[in-house]
């Protein structure tokens, strides 16, 4: 049986929505705390984070572990993969999609082999799969 692992972040917040501020902490890993704010959330921007700018982090990084992994049991070890998740935040709406942009090195791979597994991960990284109920769009640079 898979050991589990529970990671933990935790978030400060003072004031109301539209003027309060906060601070959310990356608690297990301790190698972060970051200010949160409406205004960067409805328009984002340097100097503080959002909830939707974290899910993009962990998107980008699910992907990225989950197609290494489908690449290498088919014995392909990418060279190098780079990812950039994007999730768009419709203030009233909600999360409203994400577009996930992959490039990579996989020497011996054709280009439509890549692309078959590029979505696979968009499919099935455990993130991605948690945010199931949000529209993925994958687009292999």
């Amino acid at each position: 049986m898979a050991k589990s692992t529970v990671s933990t972040a935790t978030t400060h917040w003072e004031g109301n929505l539209f003027d309060g501020k906060g601070q959310t902490t990356l608690a297990t890993s301790g190698v972060a705390t970051f200010d949160v704010n409406w205004a960067k959330r409805a328009e984002a921007g340097q100097g503080t984070t959002n909830p939707e700018e974290l899910l993009a982090a962990a998107l980008a990084t699910c992907y990225s572990m989950a197609l290494s992994n489908a690449l290498a049991q088919e014995g392909h070890d990418p060279s190098t993969l780079d990812t950039e998740a994007a999730v768009t935040f419709v203030p009233g709406e909600g999360v409203t999609g994400a577009t996930i942009t992959v490039r990579g090195d996989v020497p011996g791979l054709s280009a439509e082999d890549f692309r078959a597994k590029a979505e696979w991960a968009k499919d099935n990284c455990p993130v991605s799969q948690a945010l199931r109920a949000v529209p993925k769009e994958l687009r292999v640079a």
